[in-house]
């Protein structure tokens, strides 16, 4: 890792902290601020430390990207937890075979950049 990509990774931790400091949560409920607050620290410490050891700059970038995205639409919707993917699982595809792979790598590209960090439910 070089220094300026651990000075904009180190930025960013302490940009996420920051946030969830004076996170405000939408009701307006204290218990809900609360919540929230966890939540941000919890989610920011849990995927910090996943991607700690990587070593490449590609994945490396790839996990910048999803923080920031994650930071603007949270700020923007006012709202801390990831946005829901609406595909329908294996839809289209059958249970077995070509199609069931090509679904697959289907929905793996489709996923947005902000939730790459999360694994498929």
């Amino acid at each position: 890792m070089t220094a300026s990509t651990r000075t904009t990774v180190l930025s960013l931790y302490m940009r996420v902290f920051r946030i969830a400091r004076t996170w405000q949560a939408q009701s307006g409920v204290l218990s809900d601020t609360e919540t929230e607050r966890k939540y941000i620290l919890q989610e920011a410490r849990t995927l910090f430390r996943q991607n700690q050891k990587l070593t490449e700059q590609e994945s490396i970038k790839k996990c910048i990207e999803e923080c920031e995205a994650r930071i603007e639409i949270g700020l923007h919707y006012r709202n801390p937890y990831p946005r829901a993917t609406y595909l329908p699982p294996m839809g289209l595809a059958t249970q077995k075979g070509r199609k069931l792979r090509a679904q697959q790598r289907l929905r793996k590209q489709a996923k947005p950049i902000y939730l790459q960090s999360h694994d498929e439910t």
